[in-house]
């Protein structure tokens, strides 16, 4: 068992909107690793940062991620910051990876002042440019595919996104 197509990008590139959509359109389950860890720890995201620590949740995230890969058949998103870990890149070798890229204004203006994305917490704006840049290489290297989210409404992404699937 493998995923159709998992996505990838920076909060606010529209992975879970767009992952939503597809699993409709494709008639497949969806799997968001950020959900799946919340649920597994029984608590919010924010909460296991602040009561664990971010290298409690990367560790998480690395076994969400792992198990999706190799259990999930339909459309997988990931959490923002997974591509970050070698052994995940790794894993996601093989796959159809689709990058969803966004550009920091219309990242912004999805995700606003979001205090559910605990590394957004001090300077959005600033922490999301960072990490914009910090993150594209990597999900430029672990993708097949790449569409451009910024211009485009979550049917169009769909649409894009099935052109480099078929």
């Amino acid at each position: 068992m493998s995923p159709q197509i998992v996505l990838v990008g920076v909060s606010g590139a529209g992975k879970t909107t767009v992952g939503r959509l597809l699993a409709s359109r494709l008639s497949v389950p969806f799997l968001d690793t950020d959900e799946d860890i919340e649920q597994a720890a029984g608590k919010p995201i924010p909460d296991i940062f602040v009561d664990d620590g971010e290298p409690a949740f990367r560790s998480m995230e690395r076994a969400a991620v792992a198990r999706a890969l190799v259990e999930h058949d339909g459309v997988l998103a990931l959490g923002g910051g997974s591509v970050m870990d070698a052994s995940t890149r790794q894993r996601m070798v093989g796959h159809h990876v689709v990058f969803l890229d966004v550009g920091l204004t219309e990242a912004v203006a999805r995700i606003g002042l979001n205090r559910d994305r605990p590394l957004l917490l001090a300077n959005p704006r600033a922490t999301l440019k960072r990490m914009i840049e910090e993150r594209r290489p990597y999900y430029a290297e672990v993708a097949t595919s790449t569409v451009n989210t910024s211009i485009r409404t979550p049917d169009e992404v769909v649409e894009a996104v099935l052109v480099g699937v078929r």
